[in-house]
């Protein structure tokens, strides 16, 4: 393997590195506005729709159907992935080929989960922020699988 990496691997971390930026705003964000989504996941609900117009927020949160716990969620998600992420671009940029395979597959779950929730309805904030996911995941993919990235990861 060549001592210096190529500016592929670079630009791979630094899509990876934007990513968890993102998603760190994504969670400040769910933080700060809890009820924005509580609102429209109640709006999404026959059984806590009529609630909500006829009484409002405080009855959907003290009612009989539990409000999801996106706080918790969204801390412990966004510190798992962000994690996972900046642990695998470390063994990424010291030339582990198997990180590129891991990080590659963590930016495809990522995906995933950002269009299930795009299909749930999440307040505007969150769709265009999950919107300017997606081209960040395809240049870090795009990066990963560069021929400079391929031939620093085979000592080329």
């Amino acid at each position: 393997m060549s001592e210096q990496q190529p500016a592929s691997v670079t630009w791979a971390t630094r899509m990876l590195s934007a990513l968890v930026v993102l998603g760190g705003v994504v969670t400040v964000l769910i933080v700060l506005l809890r009820d924005q989504l509580i609102r429209s996941w109640a709006e999404g609900r026959p059984d806590t729709r009529k609630v909500l117009r006829t009484e409002g927020l405080e009855a959907v949160k003290n009612g009989e159907v539990h409000v999801p716990a996106f706080v918790p969620v969204a801390l412990v998600l966004f510190v798992v992935v962000a994690g996972l992420i900046l642990v695998l671009a470390a063994f990424l940029r010291g030339g582990y080929g198997w990180a590129r395979i891991a990080l590659t597959l963590t930016l495809f779950f990522l995906a995933v989960g950002t269009i299930a929730g795009l299909r749930t309805g999440a307040p505007a904030t969150f769709m265009v922020l999950s919107v300017v996911s997606f081209p960040l995941e395809a240049a870090a993919v795009y990066f990963l699988w560069h021929k400079d990235t391929s031939a620093y990861l085979h000592g080329a």
